[in-house]
């Protein structure tokens, strides 16, 4: 085993523990989140997180099969991030101001 491949193995380990390191930060935010909207972008960013461990896992076997996979799942956490917004969106419109002939 080179020092390049020593070198390269463990900057895939240093990735994957990143990789576990914001997963727990993360179920810490999904857990204690104050607000509805702090859990709901936690759990966007777990697809983000699925997605960069399939990167470190197809980089620890050199192995391409992953990528269409990291794809999918990448455009899953979009539009999970699009359809939040507009949920959010939606339910924090402010509501019109009457006219001057409605007696309300």
């Amino acid at each position: 085993m080179s020092a390049l491949d020593t070198l390269e193995r463990d900057l895939i380990l240093a990735a994957g523990a990143m990789v576990a390191l914001a997963g727990a930060l993360l179920l810490v935010r999904i857990w204690r989140g104050p607000s509805m909207l702090d859990r709901a972008v936690a759990l966007d960013v777990v697809a983000a997180l699925i997605t960069a461990g399939i990167g470190v896992k197809a980089a620890w076997d050199r192995d391409p099969f992953y990528i269409p996979v990291m794809l999918v799942l990448a455009f899953l956490g979009f539009t999970g991030s699009v359809g939040i917004a507009r949920f959010i969106a939606v339910r924090d419109r402010p509501r019109p101001a009457p006219s001057k002939g409605d007696r309300r």
